[in-house]
């Protein structure tokens, strides 16, 4: 539990280099662009995006490391430090200095994941996920994603990047269990991973995850974004880990020591995402919807 937990922070890196870089490329395209495959195509011409996908694929490989060792209710929430490792990133490559309430706001979610991971004590899943559980599972997050697209289509304001933030945080929780499938495949029968349905359902959920990021990404400000995004990630793998796998979460007297954990890191993203180095990042206000 110990390597998958280190592999999911080094995962958690990656993907925070990939959010800044992805996120200096999304500030220079045109708002009109969002929702539109036409807002891929403006970043693909942005060598900075490029290194951010490059970024992202590195963080890809440290997730399915980290998912081959552990479980999803282990593994998702701590990708959650990919926020304290985005502001420590910024701060070096913007030379600039962290103030004390952005330090206090990564020790309480540093701290809320801990007391979580504590209390919940994840253990390996107990069982596969069926065909029929499958099915179940896919039309119920692509339900939900699709409904939380048009309510950021229906909408301005913050209503648009905390649905687009939510749909972004589920459709990668979701990509992990299907990452959490290869990886018992490839385990079992190498051969057979590139015959297999989950190895395509990856790819094409993985896609349309960072198809939803880049729009969260460019929607609107970070406030917003940010949480909804980092919040829903763990909190549906916990779920999916759970349901999906049988994996393990204690009850009884420690769920109280859960929901403070869980409270804690909400709180610590949120005062995070209200930092002034990460306001900095945010798309102008001519760019917002």
């Amino acid at each position: 539990m110990i390597t998958a937990a280190l592999l999911a922070a080094l995962a958690a890196l990656c993907n925070a280099v990939a959010s800044v870089l992805q996120r200096d490329a999304a500030r220079s395209v045109a708002p009109e662009l969002g929702l539109r495959m036409a807002l891929i195509w403006a970043l693909i011409r942005h060598p900075v995006w490029l290194w951010g996908i490059a970024a992202l694929i590195a963080g890809f490989v440290f997730q399915a490391a980290a998912l081959s060792t552990g479980g999803i209710a282990l593994v998702q929430p701590v990708l959650v430090v990919e926020l304290p490792f985005t502001m420590i990133i910024l701060s070096w490559a913007f030379g600039a200095v962290l103030d004390r309430l952005s330090w206090l706001a990564i020790v309480t979610l540093s701290a809320g994941l801990a007391i979580f991971l504590m209390a919940a004590a994840p253990g390996h899943g107990r069982w596969s996920p069926d065909t029929t559980e499958w099915i179940v599972a896919t039309a119920v997050t692509a339900g939900t994603i699709a409904a939380l697209v048009a309510v950021a289509s229906a909408t301005k304001g913050v209503t648009r990047p905390a649905a687009l933030g939510v749909a972004a945080g589920l459709g990668f929780a979701f990509t992990a269990t299907l990452i959490k499938k290869c990886t018992w495949i490839a385990q079992q029968d190498p051969g057979a991973l590139l015959v297999s349905w989950p190895l395509y359902g990856m790819v094409a959920a993985g896609l349309c995850s960072l198809f939803l990021l880049q729009n969260a990404l460019h929607s609107g400000t970070l406030v917003v974004a940010q949480p909804a995004l980092t919040i829903s990630d763990p909190i549906a793998g916990i779920l999916y880990g759970a349901l999906m796998f049988g994996e393990p979460i204690r009850a009884g007297p420690w769920i109280v020591l859960e929901v403070a954990g869980i409270g804690l890191m909400v709180y610590g993203v949120i005062e995070l995402a209200r930092s002034p180095l990460i306001q900095s990042q945010s798309p102008p206000t001519s760019a917002r919807k």
